[in-house]
């Protein structure tokens, strides 16, 4: 076959099948044209800031109706006149994979009708298949996208650096006490998240009525590593970062140092981070997010929430149902069809909350189900 210099890509809401293949080395074109409907502009505009940095040359060839079948094959035909050069020398070939189900057929039928190279990406497998001519051995696809990328690609701008480091050794010490007495702290650790809560601007708690028992002993674990101290009767924290970690930040913490372990024993991790703040355009304004934590596997978003609050009362507004249907969201928003996602809490979690996270495909790890929280992180990265 011929080295396929120019791609036609049809714009949708999953950007990974038109990416993958313009990122790996091994079937990188030279030039993108991006086959657009009005509705899929902003989509277009996305894959272009992620395209364009790399080099790529990027066009948009527009369409009317993404569903009208006999338009948008007059507009191929109109764009493969155009690329005569392209046509003659086989060197443009079709990304069959986005756009609606009449983007695919008009576009596939007009290169058919022209010869020219025909490939799908499977989108489980992430493996370039040639559909014409089919004699060509497929691809697969490396593993190349990098976090702040695939989010761009899906309309959400990483703030700031992502951060990819460990908590100090002593830190991930007082996360592995916390976990190992779980049944001991269950409760103590709910109040000192509302003391820490209290906290935020101040960097100075309100008074403890009781200091003693398992809360005690929780204060003077984090005491001991340098992450608050009492003061007449309160807590202060040294600075914003100690006592975020105090109010749950630990766990965060916990399960990106067990995922680092994960990847340096051999799992397929291509990129992850932590406390990772993104923000979206939605009708003219900048909405922000975060994930506690990210990580890609075969080019699909894996996005872990992490939680050690209390999850209380059973409705469409209760805490858990509420942490359950934004994890949900998310994971359309930034990751697609493709993305995954997981809830880890150190606190049980309630069975009708259990049953709502099993209708949205939603990975729970909760309660003393922590001890074997290595072994769910493996199973969930796959």
């Amino acid at each position: 076959m011929n080295p396929i210099i120019t791609h036609l890509c049809l714009v949708s809401a999953q950007p990974v099948p038109n990416l993958t293949p313009l990122l790996d080395p091994a079937s990188a074109p030279e030039r993108v044209i991006l086959l657009v409907s009005e509705d899929m502009q902003p989509r277009a505009g996305w894959l272009e800031q992620v395209l364009r940095p790399r080099g790529l040359r990027v066009s948009r060839w527009p369409i009317d109706q993404p569903w009208d079948i006999e338009g948008i094959q007059t507009r191929v035909l109109e764009l493969l006149e155009q690329e005569q050069g392209a046509v003659q020398a086989k060197s443009l070939a079709l990304n069959a994979t986005g756009g609606t189900k009449p983007m695919s057929i008009a576009a596939y039928e007009a290169f058919r009708a022209y010869d020219l190279p025909i490939f799908y990406v499977h989108p489980e497998q992430d493996r370039l298949i040639w559909m014409h001519p089919n004699t060509e051995p497929s691809l697969e696809l490396a593993d190349r996208i990098r976090l702040e990328p695939f989010l761009l690609a899906h309309g959400a701008k990483s703030i700031g650096e992502l951060r990819r480091t460990s908590p100090p050794a002593g830190q991930r010490h007082i996360a592995t006490e916390i976990i190992a007495n779980i049944d001991h702290f269950s409760k103590s650790i709910a109040t000192l998240n509302w003391l820490a809560a209290g906290a935020e601007r101040s960097l100075r708690s309100c008074k403890i009525d009781h200091d003693r028992g398992a809360l005690a002993q929780l204060i003077d674990l984090f005491e001991e590593g340098g992450l608050l101290h009492r003061e007449q009767g309160a807590l202060r924290f040294p600075d914003e970062a100690a006592r975020f970690f105090v109010n749950g930040g630990w766990i965060e913490g916990y399960v990106f140092d067990l995922l680092r372990d994960l990847r340096s024993q051999g799992a397929p991790i291509q990129d992850m981070a932590c406390g990772v703040n993104v923000e979206r355009q939605q009708r003219g304004r900048a909405v922000p997010n975060e994930l506690d934590l990210a990580l890609l596997r075969d080019n699909r978003l894996h996005i872990i929430e992490c939680k050690t609050k209390r999850f209380r009362g059973n409705g469409e507004d209760s805490p858990g149902a509420e942490a359950l249907y934004k994890l949900d969201s998310l994971r359309d928003l930034m990751g697609g069809l493709q993305a995954r996602a997981m809830l880890v809490s150190y606190q049980n979690l309630p069975d009708h909350d259990r049953t709502r996270a099993a209708d949205l495909g939603i990975r729970v790890c909760a309660g003393v189900q922590l001890r074997r929280l290595r072994e769910q992180l493996k199973d969930f990265i796959g």
